[in-house]
């Protein structure tokens, strides 16, 4: 059959006509599938940076009193120095059981005040134990026990508005609990101080003028030294925590050094594979003319790496 000119127009317009019944369609589907999926995209990105802009901008805003108000709120009562238990063997001599022994420490700390004293400094309390203990031996005896109970003053370093570490000055007394001929006592007042210089490296030192010494050990310090030096690292996965201390005694070939590394057993709880070398004189009070050279591993449990103490 032959189409007319009519029909062909008729045909033309009926064509016409649904494409333009069509375009609503298409636009509403444009607008609500893949613009949808843009729209989200662009709105996440402006709600991160906006979070991202207003965390800056609280961080800039926390003045000095915040920072310190900050502090002031944390538990007062935690771990001051490592705590542990260790046992192992001497390097420099022959290893039986008069030689290899165990040795453990306890160590906390406690905040009396909070930051209200002058020069916005606190009052805190200290106590630290380290016993020598001869368990390869028949009947296992303490060596030595060395007691060392402080109190001090502290002060934060804040920096551009940001916590950088802190200062302290601390009366300290230590012995061994002893008397006669193996009485060991000794008293001092030590100015410290612990500086974060990155985020996982931290430096610390001591210095120590000694005063009322037992007459027994009037030339500890030639053996121990009046001051350290100590350095922290932790890996940025948590996992290794090293430390180095160096303690100068008589002149730079006279040293006392400790070194200690811990592995973190589980992100869940705060316990170490810890090990401990000891090179020097002054680590026991009884002992403390001795050369010792030390090795021992065991578990510890430490403090928090951004602890300022």
């Amino acid at each position: 059959m032959k189409k007319t000119p009519k029909m062909q127009l008729k045909f033309l317009l009926f064509i016409f006509l649904l494409l333009i019944s069509s375009i609503p369609e298409i636009k509403a589907q444009s607008e609500t599938v893949m613009p949808d999926t843009t729209k989200r995209s662009i709105k996440h990105l402006i709600e991160g940076v906006k979070s991202k802009i207003e965390h800056e901008r609280q961080e800039l805003a926390m003045s000095e009193e915040e920072i310190i108000n900050y502090m002031d709120n944390l538990p007062p009562f935690s771990i001051y120095k490592d705590n542990y238990f260790i046992t192992g063997i001497p390097l420099n001599k022959s290893i039986d059981g008069e030689t290899a022994d165990a040795k453990f420490q306890v160590s906390f700390r406690h905040r009396l005040t909070r930051s209200r004293l002058p020069f916005d400094t606190f009052l805190y309390l200290t106590y630290t134990q380290k016993s020598f203990w001869d368990i390869y031996r028949e009947s296992a005896p303490f060596r030595d026990s060395n007691y060392n109970p402080g109190i001090g003053l502290g002060r934060y370093i804040i920096v551009d508005n940001r916590l950088t570490g802190a200062t302290f000055l601390q009366l300290e007394h230590e012995s061994n609990g002893r008397d006669s001929i193996e009485s060991r006592s000794i008293n001092w007042i030590g100015f410290s101080g612990k500086y974060f210089l990155t985020s996982n490296f931290a430096a610390s030192f001591k210095i120590t003028i000694p005063f009322m010494t037992d007459e027994n050990n009037s030339d500890l310090y030639d053996y121990r030294g009046t001051g350290y030096f100590t350095a922290d690292y932790k890996t940025s996965d948590n996992k290794w925590w090293l430390t180095g201390t160096y303690s100068l005694r008589k002149s730079v070939k006279s040293i006392n050094l400790k070194f200690s590394a811990g592995y973190k057993i589980s992100e869940r709880f705060n316990q170490y594979i810890f090990g401990e070398f000891y090179s020097g004189t002054g680590d026991s009070l009884l002992d403390y003319k001795r050369k010792d050279v030390q090795l021992r591993v065991g578990i510890g449990i430490k403090p928090d790496f951004y602890s300022v103490f």
